[in-house]
């Protein structure tokens, strides 16, 4: 009997794939960030309460120099603004087929917004967020509306964990394998990507050297015969 198997002479099966849809919208940036201006200017004036108990808190001289470096502006919701229905529109049919490619009945379904927002992290830099989910949701997605390759970036971290609980070295980190317990992406201006909402991601520490604004947008399937019970 030999000792050594070839892998090239077995079949492979791959089980528990983890989906991520990636699409280049570059012509819908210019009408989606005039439509979120008005949006972070209130988020920024929101936020200007904060920003005094920080120079109180640190001293005129220390916020001088650091104002709000680190500081991540957040919209409030972004489902009701009409200048932004479109995209909302085929966002969540998206979400749709996102969900029915991976091969969920979705017949007796409708998908339903639970949150959308726009973010800016601080021009100062230092802006980021530390790894979470978004539970109790089916599909998030982000749409990236001002960044460069010196931005921030989203890093998606592998769900399995049990995969992680027996976590082996990886022969090259800079190769995507199935070894690997995070990828990144560096998003263009009008890239949006789509992850099952049970993906726990990221984003790494801005530099300030350009600005940094997407949507976030998280996604449930809900049963029809409970929205039209809301209704």
């Amino acid at each position: 009997m030999a000792v050594y198997s070839d892998p090239n002479t077995a079949k492979i099966d791959e089980y528990f794939k983890t989906p991520v849809w990636v699409f280049e919208k570059p012509e819908w940036v210019d009408k989606v960030n005039k439509a979120c201006d008005k949006h972070i200017k209130e988020a920024y004036n929101r936020d200007k309460p904060k920003m005094k108990e920080r120079e109180k808190e640190w001293g005129k001289a220390d916020y001088k120099k650091m104002g709000d470096h680190g500081w991540s502006y957040h919209s409030g919701p972004l489902q009701g603004d009409p200048k932004l229905k479109e995209l909302h529109d085929w966002v969540g049919q998206t979400a749709w087929n996102f969900l029915d490619f991976q091969g969920f009945d979705l017949k007796d379904y409708t998908m339903f917004f639970t949150e959308s927002w726009v973010q800016e992290f601080s021009k100062r830099g230092g802006g980021h967020h530390n790894s979470h989910v978004h539970w109790d949701n089916h599909v998030s997605a982000f749409y990236y509306l001002k960044c460069s390759s010196k931005t921030s970036i989203p890093i998606f971290h592998d769900p399995r964990p049990g995969a992680m609980m027996t976590k082996l070295p990886e022969k090259d980190k800079k190769k995507v394998t199935h070894a690997s317990n995070a990828v990144h992406y560096i998003p263009k201006p009008g890239t949006l990507i789509f992850i099952p909402a049970y993906i726990a991601h990221e984003y790494g520490i801005d530099n300030g050297l350009d600005e940094f604004r997407f949507i976030h947008f998280n996604l449930q399937a809900v049963r029809n015969m409970v929205l039209q019970g809301v209704k």
